[in-house]
């Protein structure tokens, strides 16, 4: 056996599934403070990755001005998800709930099919495609900056649920009824949570994107958020 061969393809697998908690972590954000399973964090992530390749390509800035564009874009997409769509189900059944996220994601899909068609896209974001060497092992650079970017997210918003907005979301979620009754801003704080899961869907997206380009299928990355977040909890 190729001992070395299976360290590489070890670490090389370790470093996408941390990519893959880019996802994951969105839908927990809101899973944790809204009670809300989200079907459309994959198409959010696909848009993101969208929005960015139209600041660079039609607006003609530089592609890390884009991606600060995009994340602010896709904050203010996430309010707006909460405010028209998710406020009118305040009280409804859960069910209601996640058919309407689903709604949301065929919407996302169709819609970026409408406007910049089926065809893959190339996001070039300066990592190159040389990889890293550790010994006898060659480890993708993508792989490794996406593995990275995580860990200092995951660390972020661990440090931001220990805030008093954090646990004010923490008991949104534990009890929509009795964060009412306490005063706090239940909307406030489900249209944040939905926010800040977009703008983790614009990361996710651009580093996804980086490697495997810009196309319909950035929308697929749900399926494997699901499981890394169902793992994780």
């Amino acid at each position: 056996m190729d001992w070395a061969l299976l360290a590489e393809s070890a670490v090389n697998g370790s470093l996408v599934g941390l990519m893959y908690s880019l996802v994951a972590m969105g839908i927990v954000l809101i899973y944790k403070s809204s009670s809300v399973p989200n079907l459309a964090q994959g198409s959010m992530t696909m848009l993101g990755a969208y929005i960015v390749l139209a600041y660079a390509s039609r607006f003609g800035a530089p592609i890390w001005l884009s991606i600060i564009f995009a994340i602010v874009t896709m904050f203010g997409v996430g309010i707006a998800i909460e405010r028209v769509a998710l406020r009118r189900l305040a009280g409804r059944p859960i069910v209601m709930i996640l058919m309407m996220t689903l709604g949301l994601e065929i919407l996302l899909r169709a819609g970026s099919m409408t406007i910049w068609g089926g065809t893959g896209r190339p996001m070039p974001i300066g990592i190159s495609d040389d990889p890293l060497f550790l010994g006898p092992m060659l480890i993708n650079r993508a792989y490794a900056v996406g593995a990275a970017v995580a860990v200092v997210m995951f660390g972020a918003f661990a440090l931001f649920f220990r805030t008093r907005m954090g646990v004010v979301l923490r008991a949104i979620s534990d009890d929509y009824t009795a964060a009412w009754s306490v005063g706090i801003s239940v909307e406030r704080g489900v249209a944040l949570s939905w926010a800040m899961s977009a703008v983790v869907a614009t990361i996710a997206g651009v580093l996804w994107a980086s490697v495997q380009g810009v196309d319909q299928s950035l929308a697929q990355l749900l399926l494997k958020g699901v499981t890394v977040a169902c793992s994780a909890d």
